[in-house]
Formats: structure tokens, sequence, C-alpha cells
């Protein structure tokens, strides 16, 4: 288990209550709200987001309380997928503004741009502390692309870290929580100052094989893809990969992801079905002419816990890390029945946070990747 009953930090909350009422009140039993800045909760797909909203303003009204919808939940035990978990943030070492982002459909850059520039030049800095934002969009609005990099653009200096709400694995509407509510067709971005140091991550465990793909025919605005190397692009995929089109399923494309190659590093672009014996649909962007390749993958348990094993400058590991980690790589995972293994990676490296439907990584939308953000004590401050 994560304890944090020592951390002046973070306090970390679990529900397993069937009832959205009772889930929520054992959570706030659990909490300081007197020193708590804000709350971050992500939710279980089992509980009823209307339930849950009653519950939250009634239990939490307090205390900000932001939030989203999941597709599994990191807890102190590790991976989950029926866990209410909050987390909450001390305000004697964060302080939070909010911002509801709405519609991102049809997304306005130059509306969004300007409310976020007006956002942080609102938000006073404070001497000494650091800045950083987290996002959390609906992670069906096929709108993460534009929005993650015009608030690269918009937020000079700050990093950005973030994932798109989730599901479970239905697909049908994912929420985000802001001001009491939730909301579909929109994002949460929260500008934090902390005098926590802190260090961002993002890793996946592909390496990119010698087969490459062009996208000959597609629909950028919906993410499909009709057309790979000229043929119809379902097939071609399964060709590639060996199996037949009617094997294809969410464990064979998270198994064989296609890489787009940025600058020296690749990144994922995640296939999210077959929509029919042609097309493919995508979690994230795809054009015409894209170059893709096809990616294999390293041993994921090392990749996760060497890659977790991060220190400061004074050499010491976080005292928690605040994890974004894509559901694809869970069924990845699970499908390998590597699941203990990796929750006991998550356990010690201290990390809590949510599966996605997508990850923000400064300015760019990934997918199959891990984000997140690891908070070390203060260098310069004596806690006690």
């Amino acid at each position: 288990m994560l304890d944090t009953s020592g951390s002046p930090f973070v306090g970390v909350s679990v529900s397993y209550e069937l009832d959205a009422d009772a889930a929520v009140a054992e959570i706030a039993s659990q909490i300081d709200l007197q020193d708590s800045c804000f709350v971050l909760v992500f939710l279980p797909d089992r509980l009823d987001v209307q339930e849950l909203e009653t519950a939250l303003n009634a239990h939490l009204g307090s205390v900000p309380v932001f939030g989203c919808t999941t597709a599994g939940q990191i807890t102190p035990k590790g991976y989950e997928t029926e866990a209410l978990l909050a987390i909450s943030f001390s305000r004697k070492h964060f302080r939070c503004a909010s911002l509801l982002i709405e519609p991102l459909k049809p997304l306005s850059i130059k509306t969004i741009a300007r409310d976020v520039q007006k956002h942080a030049s609102h938000f006073q800095r404070t001497a000494g502390w650091d800045r950083l934002a987290l996002v959390f969009a609906d992670g069906l609005s096929k709108q993460e692309d534009v929005l993650v990099s015009t608030l690269e653009t918009a937020l000079v200096n700050v990093p950005i870290f973030g994932g798109s709400a989730g599901n479970g694995l239905h697909f049908e509407q994912t929420f985000v929580l802001h001001d009491g509510k939730f909301r579909s067709n929109a994002a949460l971005l929260l500008l934090l100052e902390t005098d926590l140091r802190f260090e961002g991550l993002g890793f996946h465990h592909f390496l990119p094989t010698e087969k490459q793909l062009v996208v000959t025919e597609a629909e950028p605005e919906e993410r499909l893809v009709l057309e790979i190397n000229g043929a119809p692009a379902a097939q071609e995929y399964a060709r590639l990969v060996g199996r037949d089109v009617e094997d294809l399923s969410p464990e064979v494309f998270a198994e064989n992801p296609l890489l787009v190659r940025q600058n020296m590093s690749y990144h994922v672009r995640a296939i999210h079905g077959a929509v029919s014996p042609h097309a493919l649909s995508f979690l994230c962007a795809i054009d015409d002419g894209l170059i893709m390749t096809l990616g294999r993958g390293k041993e994921i348990v090392r990749t996760l816990d060497t890659e977790l094993d991060v220190q400061d400058e004074m050499g010491r590991a976080p005292d928690f890390i605040l994890g974004f980690d894509c559901v694809l790589r869970k069924l990845e995972i699970e499908q390998k029945q590597m699941s203990d293994e990796i929750s006991d990676v998550f356990r010690k490296r201290r990390v809590v946070g949510f599966n996605t439907y997508g990850e923000q990584h400064r300015g760019v939308h990934v997918n199959q990747t891990f984000v997140g953000v690891a908070f070390f004590q203060p260098s310069r401050r004596d806690l006690h």
C-alpha cells in the first residue's frame, strides 16, 4: 500500500462501496478537508455519474473537486477497475486555478488560447514556487491533439501533463468534473503552483520494426484510416501482423501498435478498432500521407520499473507519482498475465492515477504511453 499517512503533501483514499453516496462518504472520511487545496477523483465505470455528482457536492462541497471518468484506476494496490479513488493536495504546498474548456467540438483555437492566457495571467505567482498544468479531456471528443498543442502554445514555459477520460472498455461517453458538475464534450485545465520539486515522465515500451506503412486514404476529422499502402486498411494491417481481419481485437492492437517518428522519438498512434472490413479507427490524429512504423514490444515490467526509478538532485525518490496510463497498456498487461507484477512496481514507486483513452505530454497527444509527474520534497525547506 502507498502509505501517505506521514506525507505532508497528499492524502489518498479509496472506496469499493457499491452505492455512490456511501462510496463518497467513505473517501471524505479519510480526507483532511481543512488542509486540502483541492481533490482529484478518478471514477470507476460502475458508479452512476449523476449519483456521484450529488454525493460529491454533499460530502466534499467545502473544497474544489476535479476529476474524470476512467478506464481503470491506479490505487495504492496497483491496477484496479472498481475503485473510487481520491487524491487530496495539501494547501500548504499547492495552489490551483481551474478552467473549464467547452465545447471541444467544434473547437476554437483562438478562443481557447485567449482564455487560457487570461486564466494564467490572473493566477498570481508565488515566489519560489513552480508551475505545471494538468489537463483532463473528454476521451471521445477526438480533439485532444489540437487542444494540447494549443495549450502548449498558450502556456509558455509551463509543462502540461494529463489524460483523456475513459468509460471502461465501452467507449460510449466520458465525463470531466468541474465546479460540481460532470460534463462531456469538455476539458478541464488545472494550473498548479507548488513548492515541491517535480519531474515529468513520458514513456512506452515499443521499438520500431522494419515494417513501414503509408496512410493512402483517411478521414482525419474522424480519425479513420481507409487505406494503408494502397490496400484496405484493416486487411493490410492484419497482413502485416500475421492475423486474419476477423481476428483483430483490442488485444491484437495493443500488442502491435503503429509508431510515428517525431524528431528523434517515436510516438504511438493506437488503433481503437476495425470499424468495417476496410477501415481502422484511431485514438490519435491521423492524416493522408502519414508514414507509420509497426512497433514491437520490449520487456514491459522492466521498462516500467526503470523509467519510474527517478530521483531528485539530492538522490531522493519521489514522495508520490501522479500517473496517467493508457488502457491499451493495461489490456496488454492483463493478456500477458502480468498485472500483479505491474501493480508491484506501482506500489514500490508510489504511483496513483488512472487508465486513460489517451495521454497528453508536453504538447503532444499520444497513446499506449505512461505519462506522469513525480513530486519530490522541497529542496530548500524544513518541513518540520
